[in-house]
């Protein structure tokens, strides 16, 4: 049994947590939400400050929003740098800047204790389901270790390279994910306009070159109406501002992500940014004055 420190409980937090405790471990927690009864129940101790955590924990892993976030959880005045003692692993499984994540490296590093970038995708339903597509940087000792608790949240795990790779890769998977959504969006809102059943037409594309789990799940939800937030449009937004932000250092243009991001800013803008990113269709479908669901 592993002593490990959980920091960040919300909507992927609280199921990532309860799979490492499943499997045996012992959990300290901190939160700015109070952490689920269930945990509680099944012998997690709360802690009062990340702090105390790094004290407790041997491994401490983080699921926070975004990048700020992560610096105040590891370097504020009860931060995890504080409480770190040598050979202690940190794991960041927030997604945020790849560049600040090579500077928070460097730093935990200097304590000399390990630091991995390990980004999820999946969603509420993969962090359940501890089916997460999970996207690794740091070293191959530290992975290594990890690797048996990355097991018990999610299926496909990768080490993709050194510190700052995991998010990398996960600004990428952002990048593909909302450009897919924005194409069933427009596909599903063109059938429906012209007349055709949109669930007849997605299962139709369900058995076609055109099939991808974005048309199999978010397609659905378009077609039915159920955007209550398994992954919200303002963290998808915070994600492909970090793309469209990577992009302008790294002198390249993704024309299409900026395209997604001013639909998803058009949702925010409509009161939408706590829904869930399929709602990207609400864009669409007011500048159309029409809705999927409509036939």
């Amino acid at each position: 049994m592993a002593k490990l420190g959980f920091i960040g409980l919300g909507i992927m937090g609280t199921p990532m947590a309860a799979n490492l405790q499943a499997g045996g471990h012992k959990l300290y927690l901190h939160s700015h939400k109070n952490p689920s009864g269930a945990l509680i129940e099944g012998g997690a101790t709360v802690c009062t400050s990340a702090e105390e955590v790094a004290k407790r924990a041997d491994i401490i892993f983080i699921m926070v929003p975004d990048t700020p976030d992560v610096s105040d959880v590891l370097f504020s005045e009860q931060g995890v740098a504080k409480g770190l003692s040598p050979g202690k692993i940190v794991v960041d499984m927030s997604s945020i800047s790849p560049m600040a994540t090579k500077e928070f490296a460097k730093k935990i590093n200097s304590l000399s204790c390990e630091y991995l970038d390990a980004p999820v995708s999946g969603g509420e339903v993969g962090a359940k389901a501890a089916t997460l597509t999970i996207m690794v940087g740091g070293s191959d000792a530290a992975f290594q270790l990890v690797k048996p608790l990355f097991e018990l949240m999610g299926k496909n795990i990768t080490l993709v390279g050194g510190n700052g790779d995991g998010q990398t890769t996960k600004v990428a998977n952002q990048i593909i994910v909302a450009l897919n959504i924005q194409a069933v969006a427009e596909a599903l809102l063109f059938a429906s306009k012209a007349g055709a059943d949109p669930a007849k037409v997605r299962q139709a594309l369900m058995g076609g070159f055109a099939a991808s789990r974005i048309l199999e799940v978010h397609g659905e939800r378009m077609i039915k109406r159920t955007f209550n937030p398994g992954f919200r449009i303002q963290l998808h937004q915070k994600d492909l501002n970090l793309a469209l932000q990577g992009a302008k250092s790294l002198g390249v243009s993704l024309p299409n992500t900026a395209m997604a991001q001013e639909l998803m800013n058009s949702c925010a803008a409509n009161g939408l940014g706590n829904m869930d990113h399929s709602a990207l269709c609400r864009a669409i479908e007011l500048m159309s004055k029409h809705d999927i669901a409509q036939t």
